[in-house]
């Protein structure tokens, strides 16, 4: 039986219509998952075969671990961030050259819920790929995974994959075309992951150098991972000295997601 005219049917929250988005967008990345979840593990255990070989060999320790110890951890997280940006940034975006952008304007779906929907399938094809790339990694000769700090792990894996989720949805809003959307990926991305203490340490740069990274929010999103593994990071070896870029990653996230919500609410470059 329909209800009488005037009388709303969803309050507050339309969690049908939530759940209902977030699924459409799971499946869509879900039906070619040899390409989205199992190919980037492919990718993260070359990067960790041509590094070990080249810089790991004569029993190379880096803060107290195997070289293979030491990178294992950016490289799972730097694996998560990368598919949730390449998730994000590919949904309004095809949306706008196929003419079907209309399948996410249309449903009763609030500003918030269309961002909570689009941002939850990317950090869950962020979670699928670091659960492949480690159980790819377990069984790698010289990697040892223990984890110290479990906390670490959740908050920055999430925090990471939140970030390129929302930079994702950004470039999603901002493209154009899928040459803008490559743009991005290799002239902001991917300088910003490989140059965040992926592959090293940052007390072996230069001063200026480090101050920079230091300024790479990325750092801490690898850094802060990389504690919870080995309980020590470039950060710090403290949980105290780890809070501080867990909170700043945190309040990151807000800012870009309240600047986000404004532009998707004012339609910008969706409904012009």
């Amino acid at each position: 039986m329909f209800p009488a005219q005037g009388v709303p049917v969803i309050h507050r929250v339309n969690r049908l219509g939530l759940w209902s988005l977030y699924v459409k967008e799971v499946r869509r990345f879900f039906k070619v998952q040899t390409q989205t979840i199992w190919a980037p593990a492919v990718t993260t255990l070359l990067y960790l075969m041509i590094f070990t070989v080249a810089m790991g060999q004569g029993g190379r320790q880096v803060l107290g671990v195997s070289f293979a110890s030491f990178i294992a951890p950016g490289l799972i997280v730097m694996g998560m961030v990368n598919n949730a940006f390449a998730n994000s940034s590919f949904n309004l975006l095809v949306g706008k050259i196929q003419g079907t952008i209309v399948d996410y304007l249309m449903p009763p779906l609030s500003t918030g819920e269309l961002m909570l929907g689009l941002i939850g399938a990317a950090v869950t094809r962020a979670v699928l790929v670091g659960f492949a790339i480690t159980a790819a990694m377990a069984f790698w000769p010289g990697v040892t995974l223990t984890v110290h700090h479990p906390w670490a792990i959740v908050w920055f894996g999430l925090m990471g994959s939140v970030l390129l989720a929302v930079m994702g949805l950004f470039t999603s809003l901002w493209a154009e075309k899928f040459d803008h959307a490559a743009l991005v990926t290799n002239f902001v991305i991917t300088p910003l992951t490989m140059l965040s203490g992926t592959f090293y340490v940052i007390d072996n740069l230069h001063p200026a150098f480090q101050a920079i990274s230091r300024g790479n929010p990325f750092f801490y999103v690898i850094s802060g991972f990389r504690f919870g593994f080995l309980g020590q990071s470039d950060i710090g070896s403290t949980n105290a000295a780890v809070m501080g870029g867990a909170a700043y990653l945190g309040v990151l996230n807000v800012v870009l997601a309240l600047g986000l919500y404004a532009l998707l609410r004012s339609g910008w470059k969706l409904k012009s």
